[in-house]
C-alpha cells in the first residue's frame, strides 16, 4: 500500500491535503512524504510509522537520534550523497544504516564492501537525510579540501601556533593562500548558514584541542558542526582579511566589519575577535538589512500602546527613551520610529555605536571614542546644524543626559536609549545621574521598555494541557486566562526541535500625564510612579505577555522568563 493511503487510512491526513501534497508533489518534486511534512500536515514521526509499513522496515526519526562524527565518517561525503544514507549506529560488525530507499541493495553492498561491516537498513526521511548530508557531509568535504589544498597537516599545526614575532613574512603569506584558497569556500559556506537559518550572530569558539562554532537563533544558541581545529587559524585570518583587519594582531581584540552577497541579498557581518588562552575568539552580528521590516505596526505594540507612541513622537519637542537588556530589540524600535517620523520636512541626525542599519534621508555619525568623536561630542555638533530630531545611541553619563535635556528645551525631539528594568526605573536612574526632576518633568515625553520573547512555531503549534496548580507555579493567576486555550509548540523540523519560531515585542509603554510629572517633581519612588501609571492605562510587560499566551502567540514559559510580577 503507498505512503499516502497508509496515511490516510491512519488518520493523520485528509483527501484534501493528500490531493494539495501529491500537486506540490508535481509542480515541485520530491518525494510525497517531504512534501506532506513540507505542508505542515504530517510529522516525521507519523511518515516514519507509515514508511515501516509500506517497505516493512523498521524506521528512525534522525532529529531524535544522537548522531555521532565517528560513525558518519565512516562512510565518505560521496557515497553518502550518492546513495542519500546516513550511518547512524554500528554494534560489533553490524552498521545501521538511515536510508530514503532501504530496498536498495546495491547501495547496502557497495558500502559493506568499502567499510567491512554487515548493513542494517532504517528508513528515514527524505528531509532529514538531506539535512544531516548537508550539515555535516557537505561541511566534512570542504574540510578535506581546504586541508588538502592549503597543506595544513598534523606536523603544520606547531608552526601555526607560533608567537607573531616568530611568524614573520608567514603572515602575508598566510594571507594570499587564504584570499585565493579553499578556506574562502569554508568561511562563504558558514556565512551563508547563519543567513538560512535566520541567526543573529555567529561564535567561533576555540579550546586546547577542538573548536566550538554557535549560531543563535531567535535568542538561542545552538551548535554547528565546527571545521578541525587545524584550521581554527585559518578560518579567523580569512575573516580578518574580510574586514581589513590586522591578521598579524592576535594579543588585542579587534573590531570590523564587512559586506557579501548572499542568496542575491546584501548582508552586514559586524565582527570582533578577542584574545583567549587558546587562540581567538570571533564574534560576528548578522545584519540582514532586506529582512528588517521597521515598521511600528508589526513589532508587537498593543493598540494603546502604538497610539501613545505615535503620540508622543510627532510632538516638535521633548525626550523619549527606549530601555531593556541588551538584545532586547531597542535599536529596532529606534529605527522604526525613525522611519515614521522621517520626511522631507523633518532634518534628522543620529549618533550610534556602532551605525548598525544605513536609513535614508536620515544623517548617521558614528561614534569614535579613540579619536575623541564621542556622544557628547556629536551631540554638540548636531546643535549647530539646524536638527529637528536627534538620536543618540545611549545616555550612559550625566554629560550625555545633560545635552540631551538641553537639545530638548531648545526645540528638538530627542530619542535614546537608557539601561533599566522597567519604564518607571527609568526616571529614577536619571535623577540618580544628576538630572534636575524639574528639568525631568518638563521634558520627558514617553519611555518604552521592551522585552524580546519567542514566538510558537505554526507548524507545531498544538493545544497545551495544563492545570491551574501547574500555571500557578509559573508564577501566573488562572483567572486572567478567562480559562481560553493554552499552546505550545511540539517541536518539528522548522523550529530545530524547540517548538519556537521567529520573536515579538513586549513593550511597557508610560506615556507622561500631569500627574506623572508631578510625582517627578515631588522625589516619587518608581513604584509609585508605575502604580500611577496603571491608573492611567499603563500595561505591564507581563500584562502584555498573558496578552500574547491568550492570543496563542507564545507560551507561559516564555514570558514567565523574560518578564516578572512587580
Amino acid at each position: 500500500m503507498r505512503v499516502g493511503r497508509i496515511l490516510l487510512l491512519d488518520g493523520a491526513i485528509t483527501e484534501d491535503q493528500l490531493k494539495e501534497a501529491l500537486k506540490r508533489q508535481r509542480e515541485e518534486g520530491g518525494r510525497l512524504g517531504a512534501n506532506l511534512i513540507e505542508l505542515g500536515y504530517v510529522t516525521e514521526e507519523q511518515l516514519i510509522k507509515a514508511l515501516e509499513k509500506n517497505l516493512n522496515v523498521k524506521g528512525v526519526v534522525l532529529s531524535d537520534y544522537p548522531l555521532d562524527d565517528e560513525v558518519l565518517n565512516l562512510i565518505s561525503p560521496d557515497i553518502a550523497g550518492a546513495y542519500e544514507c546516513v550511518p547512524v549506529e554500528k554494534k560489533g560488525k553490524t552498521l545501521y544504516l538511515a536510508m530514503i530507499n532501504p530496498n536498495d541493495l546495491q547501495a547496502q553492498e557497495d558500502i559493506r564492501f568499502r567499510t567491512g561491516y554487515e548493513i542494517k537498513p532504517l528508513v528515514a526521511s527524505e528531509k532529514s537525510i538531506r539535512k544531516i548530508l548537508k550539515e555535516h557531509y557537505e561541511t566534512k568535504a570542504i574540510e578535506d579540501e581546504v586541508a588538502e589544498e592549503m597543506g595544513l597537516a598534523e606536523d603544520s599545526v606547531e608552526l601555526l601556533a607560533k608567537d607573531e614575532e616568530e611568524e614573520g613574512e608567514g603572515v602575508s603569506a598566510l594571507a594570499a593562500q587564504i584570499d585565493s584558497g579553499p578556506v574562502v569556500q569554508y568561511v562563504n559556506f558558514l556565512l551563508k548558514k547563519v543567513v538560512i537559518e535566520r541567526a543573529s550572530d555567529l561564535h567561533i569558539e576555540p579550546f586546547e584541542k577542538d573548536i566550538r562554532v554557535r549560531m543563535r537563533v531567535d535568542g538561542v544558541l545552538h551548535n554547528f558542526q565546527p571545521p578541525p581545529w587545524r584550521l581554527h587559524k585559518a578560518v579567523v585570518s580569512r575573516l580578518k582579511v574580510m574586514s581589513n583587519l590586522k591578521i598579524q594582531e592576535k594579543r588585542r581584540p579587534q573590531d570590523g566589519r564587512f559586506q557579501a552577497e548572499l542568496m542575491g541579498r546584501k548582508i552586514d557581518f559586524r565582527i570582533a575577535t578577542v584574545p583567549t588562552v587558546f587562540g581567538e575568539k570571533v564574534g560576528i552580528r548578522v545584519l540582514d538589512k532586506e529582512s528588517m521590516e521597521f515598521d511600528l505596526t508589526k513589532l508587537g505594540f498593543e493598540q494603546k500602546a502604538l497610539d501613545d507612541t505615535l503620540k508622543a513622537i510627532k510632538k516638535p519637542h521633548g525626550i523619549i527613551l527606549l530601555t531593556g537588556p541588551t538584545g532586547s530589540g531597542k535599536t529596532t524600535t529606534l529605527y522604526s520610529i525613525l522611519k515614521e517620523i522621517n520626511n522631507i520636512d523633518i532634518n534628522v541626525s543620529t549618533a550610534e555605536d556602532p551605525v548598525e542599519y544605513t536609513l535614508f534621508g536620515v544623517n548617521q555619525l558614528q561614534v569614535r571614542e579613540e579619536i575623541g568623536l564621542t556622544f557628547v561630542e556629536a551631540l554638540k555638533s548636531f546643535l549647530r546644524q539646524d536638527p529637528d530630531v536627534i538620536m543618540v545611541g545611549e545616555i550612559r553619563d550625566k554629560p550625555t543626559t545633560d545635552i540631551a535635556i538641553r537639545s530638548s528645551l531648545t526645540g528638538h525631539l530627542v530619542l535614546s536609549t537608557v539601561h533599566t528594568n522597567s519604564a518607571a526605573a527609568t526616571v529614577t536612574r536619571l535623577i540618580n545621574m544628576g538630572v534636575a526632576p524639574f528639568l525631568l518633568a518638563s521634558t520627558l515625553e514617553l519611555i518604552i521598555s521592551q522585552r524580546l520573547i519567542k514566538t510558537i512555531c505554526t507548524k507545531c503549534k498544538a493545544p497545551l494541557e495544563i492545570s491551574n496548580e501547574e500555571i500557578l507555579k509559573l508564577g501566573f493567576d488562572p483567572a486572567r486566562l478567562n480559562g481560553r486555550k493554552i499552546f505550545h509548540g511540539r517541536g518539528c523540523e522548522s523550529c530545530r526541535k524547540t517548538g519556537y519560531k521567529g520573536r515579538l515585542g513586549l513593550f511597557e509603554v508610560l506615556p507622561m500625564s500631569s500627574n506623572i510629572r508631578k510625582m517627578i517633581i515631588d522625589g516619587r519612588t518608581s513604584d509609585e510612579v508605575e502604580e500611577q501609571a496603571r491608573k492611567e492605562g499603563m500595561s505591564s510587560l507581563r500584562d502584555e505577555g498573558i496578552k500574547k499566551i491568550i492570543d496563542g502567540l507564545t507560551t507561559l514559559e516564555e514570558v514567565a522568563r523574560e518578564t516578572q510580577v512587580r
